[in-house]
Order: structure tokens, then sequence, then C-alpha cells
């Protein structure tokens, strides 16, 4: 009968296993003590637990969980990655681990939702674009038609400013011509110096005394 101790362990493991988004079994053998501290600080990095559990205690964990597929993956040294937000992040961590490092970490398979998933497909989701790069495409994207809706809106807009601007830098030029046309101070001038000739020669007609 399981001590009080396992039992314990068993509602730990089957709380990890209903709350992880992606359950990634591995095989740690041959894994140093600097090696595995490295692994879990990475992962630990990214939101991740690492846990090397007693295959028994597993399989009675995932016997009363929400994943009970957990048991396919559970086999020989067994480590398990519990991801708890971005599923593809704990997938990423494992083979970049294991590729950097050229470790002898093996990713045996997994369990996302109800899906088990093989060695393989681990590997093709570690390749996928993270979750954070999704949401900054998606939002490149939604933002691209606005950006391009606000120009086209604010187009005319700016063709009447240039309009306004032009007419109003040519406002100067055409008011200086018009006065130049039409000054009034011109008129008299012309007409005294036609005059004055005439007032010359009626004096000239005048008979001295």
């Amino acid at each position: 009968m399981p001590t009080q101790q396992n039992l314990n362990k068993v509602d730990a493991i089957r709380d990890w296993i209903n709350r992880c988004t992606i359950a990634i079994a591995t095989d740690y053998t041959g894994l140093s003590v600097a090696d595995m501290t490295s692994l879990r600080k990475a992962l630990r990095d990214s939101g991740i637990e690492y846990r090397v559990i007693k295959n028994t205690l597993a399989l009675l964990a995932a016997d009363g969980s929400t994943k009970p597929d957990v048991k396919q993956i559970v086999e020989g040294p067994t480590a398990l990655a519990f991801g708890y937000d971005d599923p593809l992040a704990a997938a990423k961590v494992l083979t970049d681990f294991v590729r950097v490092n050229r470790s002898a970490l093996k990713v045996r398979g997994g369990v996302m939702g109800e899906r088990v998933l093989t060695t393989q497909e681990i590997v093709a989701l570690a390749d996928l674009p993270s979750k954070d790069e999704l949401m900054a495409r998606l939002l490149g994207q939604l933002n691209a038609p606005i950006t391009g809706l606000v120009y086209v809106l604010s187009a005319p807009l700016a063709g009447l400013a240039r309009v306004l601007q032009r007419h109003v830098e040519s406002m100067p030029q055409t008011e200086a011509s018009t006065e130049a046309e039409t000054t009034p101070e011109e008129a008299p001038a012309e007409e005294l110096a036609t005059e004055e000739p005439v007032a010359e020669e009626a004096t000239e007609d005048v008979p001295a005394e």
C-alpha cells in the first residue's frame, strides 16, 4: 500500500499534469549534474517545471488526471517537463538544449491536450513560431489595413492643404502687381506735368506795361 508520502507525491504530479498545456517525457540517462542543472535553469527561465518522477507514481497520477494519455510516454528513466503557458516553449527549450550542447538527453514524446505527440512531432513544434511571434505577426497584419485607411483618408486633406498653401504663397505677388497697375497717385503727377507748360504760355501773352 502506498505510503502517505507517496500519495502526496501522486497528488502533486496529478496537479502538474492537470494544469499543464503540454507534458514532455525525456530520458535523462547520461546527463552530468552540471548538464542537469543547466537544463533545469533554462526550463525554469521559460516557466517550465522539470521533474524526475518514479514511473509508478506517474502512472498513478495520470490515471486520475485530465490527461491519462501521459501513461503512454512514461517508460524507463523519466523526467517530465511541464509547460503551463505557450506549449511550444518546452519543445523549443528541450530541442535547443540537445542541439546546442550535443546533449545525451532524449525526448521520448509528449501529451498536448488530448493528443499524444511523437519525438518527431515535438521537434516540429519547436520549429514553429512562438506565441509571442505569432501575436506580433497578427498585430502587424491587423495594423496594416488601418494604416492604409488612415493614409487614404488623410490624402485628400493633405492635397487640399497644399493647394491652399500655394494660393496663400501667390497672394502677395498678385496684390503687388495689381497695385502697380492702379496706383491713384500716378494720374495727378502726369496731369501736373502737362499743365505746367500751359501756364507758362498764358503769361507770355500778357502785354508789358
